[in-house]
């Protein structure tokens, strides 16, 4: 364990030891059924989880017991585990212990978990713990298992997170497909016969099959260009919208139509003067007069000749 998470125990003999829980100790969810069985619930307290954290020192404590050739192993680390348990980081320690353990547990189970916690927690307020400082190796022996405990939750957390995302997709997948089924079903019932029904069905089946592969596939792309969409939103929201002139200025526009039909040429003062008068720009301005003197009007053979005369001069025909 200390090898996976990246972290060291202290180097003193006394908490230096494999993980403190090894798998056997946690509950597998073949255990979960059992909470509602007669039989003791094999989950573990604060009990519990001191005699797994002993399990770290029970060798070490043997040892020393040996050399110092004075008491039993068992009276060491029943010592050890004295220590453990009133250590001011022991209720972090339990807190991160029950938190792996509520892990894919079914609520009745995580509620029992932290019924267990709060119980320790009361059970401690009349405990007398010591001090941080007063066993340094100690100190650091519980701040680096509680650490791997809270990485070691968040590796198991992952894969459960991950699986039940998964889990609610399919399942959302399936209803869309039984209720479009459903609903296919009954319809066709009103309509005819069995073979229609079955034919019918079918037909929604599919199509409800192909709507929910369009969505996929839809929200596939969206996921994948949908910075580029934003892009091009935001650029088309800059530019100005073509289309109807305001209504005040087109009127505006035909009652300078009006008062200049025979000749309706708006020279660069008039159009400075209807820029002002109408908000438009000398673009719109022309593009409008363009338009309505290729719908509205047409000059008449006079204006031509007139035309023609102001350009090549006055044309005479010889009888």
């Amino acid at each position: 364990m200390d090898q996976l998470y990246g972290l060291h125990s202290p180097s003193s003999s006394d908490y230096h030891h494999p993980p403190p829980f090894p798998p056997e100790n946690l509950i597998s969810p073949s255990h979960y059924p059992n909470f509602n069985s007669p039989a003791p619930f094999p989950i573990f307290g604060s009990d519990q989880l001191l005699s797994a954290s002993s399990l770290v020192v029970s060798d070490a404590a043997s040892m020393v017991a040996e050399i110092q050739g004075g008491g039993s192993g068992e009276e060491v680390s029943s010592a050890i585990r004295a220590k453990i348990a009133t250590h001011p980081l022991y209720p972090k320690l339990l807190h991160a212990y029950i938190e792996c353990q509520k892990v894919g547990a079914p609520p009745e189970v995580a509620y029992l978990l932290e019924e267990i916690r709060r119980g320790s927690e009361l059970c401690r307020r009349n405990a007398v713990s010591t001090c941080l400082g007063a066993d340094p190796e100690l100190d650091e022996f519980m701040e680096t298992y509680c650490d791997i405990l809270v990485k070691y939750k968040s590796d198991l957390a992952r894969p459960f997170d991950e699986a039940t995302a998964f889990l609610n997709n399919i399942e959302t997948q399936l209803n869309t497909l039984c209720n479009g089924a459903s609903r296919s079903y009954v319809s066709d019932e009103a309509a005819g016969s069995s073979e229609e029904d079955l034919s019918g069905g079918e037909v929604e089946v599919q199509e409800c099959l192909q709507t929910t592969e369009n969505q996929e596939l839809k929200d596939k792309l969206l996921r994948k260009y949908s910075g580029y969409i934003s892009t091009l939103k935001h650029e088309f929201s800059k530019t100005k919208k073509k289309g109807k002139l305001p209504k005040e200025a087109r009127q505006a526009l035909l009652d300078w139509w009006n008062i200049h039909y025979k000749w309706p040429y708006p020279t660069e003062e008039d159009k400075i003067a209807l820029a002002e008068s109408t908000g438009l720009d000398q673009k719109q301005i022309n593009n409008w007069f363009i338009n309505q003197r290729k719908r509205h009007w047409k000059p008449s053979e006079n204006m031509q000749f007139a035309v023609m005369d102001s350009i090549y001069g006055p044309f005479f025909m010889n009888e």
